[in-house]
């Protein structure tokens, strides 16, 4: 008896993507029964419209079944690979219907609506793919298997779907970033960050977004945004200093603000030179470090009612040049080349 897993059945007819994503319902296929003989039918036959045709039937006669999900996988597929993304779109949204937790089919959606230039439903199929993830991590055991083997199986299958994953992620994280619109950009990011909370890019996004909203004067929120990046990292030096420099010029909490320019500080004095970063990146990062011990004396020789100077903005543009190949600080330099 053959089984064949739904994954490897459309990567032999469409080959869409090379990692084998293996989230979602597993739909197996017995050898000489009349789901195998009508896909060897749709597998051979080359004319588009009759194989359109075949997967249309296929998805009538069986649409009582999971196999169901085999034929909306085969026509999302098909479609996609024809550059027609509403159908492909149609037979998605279908498709997820079906099987929630289809991570291949999040995939799809996410490169057609990349393709077709839909910021819209790049974000919205992104956030069901972030989803699916997120419901496949905290997911327990199966009945019958160990905790153990459970955490090896998992560790697998992660494993076989990170390229795709990661694929998704820069997808979402780069249309926000390059989003023209000064108002959604913040906003993008954030939604991209809160989707996926275990990317690379996660921490980098909400500290453009912190940045933007500054940009933009919307305050609460830059503060909003700042305290969650603090709260998740509490040495995350551009944070440090844009709160810093913010209480500063507002005259406002003066003493947290001091608070945060004497951590900038520590931070700064006990780095070391990163790889990749130049001499001449690095004499920034010491000119920083001189830049805010001068404001530490400064403030600290002045009645607590008077107003503080601020971190000049310069100060902040060679603090994130100093750390252009490091995940702190770095979204001027690594982003804006």
């Amino acid at each position: 008896m053959r089984r064949m897993c739904l994954s490897t059945l459309v990567l032999c007819a469409f080959l869409a993507h090379p990692a084998q994503a293996q989230i979602g319902k597993n739909v197996p296929i017995k050898a000489g029964t009349p789901e195998d003989k009508a896909l060897a039918e749709i597998n051979a036959t080359s004319d588009a419209a009759q194989k359109v045709a075949l997967m249309e039937q296929f998805v009538a006669d069986f649409g009582n079944s999971d196999m169901v999900i085999v034929g909306y996988d085969l026509l999302v597929n098909y479609y996609l690979n024809a550059k027609n993304y509403d159908k492909a779109f149609e037979y998605g949204d279908k498709l997820f219907a079906a099987d929630p937790d289809n991570f291949a089919n999040g995939v799809n959606m996410v490169r057609a609506a990349q393709e077709k230039g839909d910021l819209g439903k790049l974000f919205d199929y992104g956030e069901k793919t972030g989803n699916v993830v997120a419901r496949y991590r905290a997911q327990g055991p199966p009945e019958g298997t160990s905790a153990e083997d459970w955490a090896q199986q998992k560790a697998r299958t992660l494993s076989d779907i990170k390229d795709n994953l990661t694929y998704v992620e820069q997808s979402l994280f780069s249309a926000a970033y390059k989003t023209a619109d000064p108002q959604a950009r913040p906003v993008l990011l954030t939604r991209f960050a809160t989707a996926f909370p275990e990317s690379n890019y996660a921490l980098p996004a909400m500290e453009v977004a912190a940045t933007s909203y500054q940009l933009a004067q919307n305050y609460p929120k830059m503060l909003e945004v700042a305290n969650k990046i603090l709260a998740r990292d509490m040495n995350n030096l551009a944070m440090l200093i844009l709160l810093s420099d913010y209480f500063s010029e507002k005259g406002e909490q003066l003493d947290k603000a001091e608070g945060y320019a004497k951590k900038a500080v520590e931070l700064v004095g006990s780095a070391k030179k990163p790889e990749g970063v130049t001499d001449e990146q690095f004499q920034q990062q010491l000119a920083l470090q001189k830049g805010l011990q001068g404001r530490h004396a400064a403030a600290q020789a002045r009645p607590i009612h008077v107003r503080a100077e601020p971190v000049p903005h310069g100060l902040r543009l060679a603090e994130s040049k100093a750390h252009g190949g490091g995940p702190r600080g770095a979204h001027r330099s690594r982003f804006d080349q």
